[in-house]
């Protein structure tokens, strides 16, 4: 019985694939190890190899039904569905998950530690050249981008080609260069995790080439739990936040040369597991880069706690780049920035924060009122998305290429 069970569920799932959009790689049956929020392993019985307590991470190896479970339940408490692949880790690092929850649990000390030291106000000034560049952010061209970026059929990393999106965006980001007298570089990233690429664009520094600020958003979309719905829009996840990047490059790109280098990232297959974002953060660590600043910015549209209200997200980010962040506020944002969580893999900016990186995500609202349309056919340009409320994550980028970019600073700890 149970072998003819199994029998009508590979027969039944097979129909299933040739109906929709793509066939599943049979590899996407296997089970898998990722980091996942702890609370989310736990509430659906999913067996921990290792797990702490004190970050609330949890180490586990998943099929794709504990996934699809993982996935659901992300969006029935209200928040991105998140996890880390890592697949590609090396064998040792599956047999270091130990490791790799201490490392967490190291940085989370580090940052607890510096939010009860006395000596953390910070004062940020008002510079009329970054002024300038904030009042040249254009809703108009944010909302162009987002209806080109969605009006892709899907953008999903396991399409049979998943880089006809990747290809036109370095298209519009060298037409948009061609303008610039900046020394830039523009280049895609090959995965061993994805078959998509990641699209770079490096605005070069002056004095301190060597010190990076990184701006980052995922440039793929997903509907249903593994991508196989015959569309795939994502005008809010994540075509906001790509459009936020692609118009701060054309502002700072017209600008004087920042003494520090800045780096661009539109990310392949964060939906997957933040593949993209996990190989890049890894190969800059492995390399020894110093990475001062990684801003993510993911989902931007949907003001679900009201227009003006940035999501601050205080897991797995850096507690300095958290008051750098409302330090820029009332000079340049005029945010209403409210603190919240969104648990471990929720977007791009873990795959930084393990590697010991200072990260920061400002969301769209808090994540109890995200946008419920995502990962749908749904997630579309609707009179509930507001551009003006995403002016203001363009107008933070801004400030990190221009402010951060030309400054001393750096996390202290």
């Amino acid at each position: 019985m149970k072998t003819a069970k199994m029998a009508i569920f590979f027969m039944s799932a097979s129909i299933s694939m040739v109906a929709t959009a793509h066939v599943m790689p049979l590899e996407d049956f296997k089970a898998k190890p990722i980091l996942a929020d702890l609370k989310d392993l736990k509430a659906l019985n999913i067996p921990t190899l290792a797990k702490d307590e004190f970050t609330e991470v949890g180490y586990a190896m998943v099929t794709p039904s504990m996934q699809q479970a993982l996935q659901e339940r992300a969006h029935k408490v209200g928040k991105c569905g998140g996890f880390e692949d890592l697949s590609q880790e090396s064998e040792h690092s599956f047999t270091d998950f130990n490791g790799m929850l201490d490392n967490l649990a190291s940085l989370k000390k580090a940052n607890d530690f510096y939010q009860q030291a006395p000596f953390r106000l910070m004062a940020v000034e008002s510079n009329p050249s970054i002024l300038s560049a904030v009042d040249e952010i254009s809703e108009a061209n944010l909302r162009n981008t987002v209806q080109w970026l969605s009006s892709f059929k899907s953008r999903f990393n396991k399409l049979p080609d998943p880089n006809v999106h990747v290809v036109a965006m370095k298209a519009k980001v060298e037409e948009l260069l061609r303008a610039s007298n900046l020394p830039s570089e523009v280049t895609l990233i090959d995965h061993v995790s994805t078959k998509q690429k990641s699209l770079r664009v490096r605005l070069l520094g002056r004095e301190k080439a060597d010190e990076i600020i990184v701006l980052g958003g995922h440039l793929d979309s997903i509907a249903g739990w593994w991508g196989g719905a015959s569309a795939a829009p994502g005008a809010d996840d994540n075509a906001s936040g790509s459009a936020n990047l692609l118009e701060t490059l054309r502002i700072v790109s017209q600008k004087a040369q920042p003494r520090r280098t800045v780096e661009f990232f539109w990310y392949a297959g964060e939906e997957s597991g933040l593949l993209g974002s996990a190989e890049i953060a890894k190969q800059y660590k492995a390399e020894n880069k110093s990475v001062v600043a990684v801003l993510q910015l993911d989902m931007t549209l949907f003001p679900g706690s009201g227009e003006g209200v940035i999501g601050n997200m205080t897991d797995f980010t850096s507690s300095w780049l958290r008051d750098y962040l409302k330090a820029i506020n009332p000079v340049y944002v005029h945010a209403n920035i409210q603190d919240d969580k969104c648990g471990y893999g929720c977007s791009d900016h873990a795959s930084w924060y393990r590697q010991g990186y200072p990260t920061v995500m400002p969301f769209e609202a808090g994540m109890k009122q995200m946008n419920q349309n995502i990962h749908t056919e749904r997630d579309v340009i609707t009179p509930a998305l507001n551009f003006k409320h995403s002016m203001m994550y363009s107008r933070i980028a801004v400030v990190f290429a221009m402010d951060l970019a030309n400054s001393d600073l750096s996390q202290p700890y």
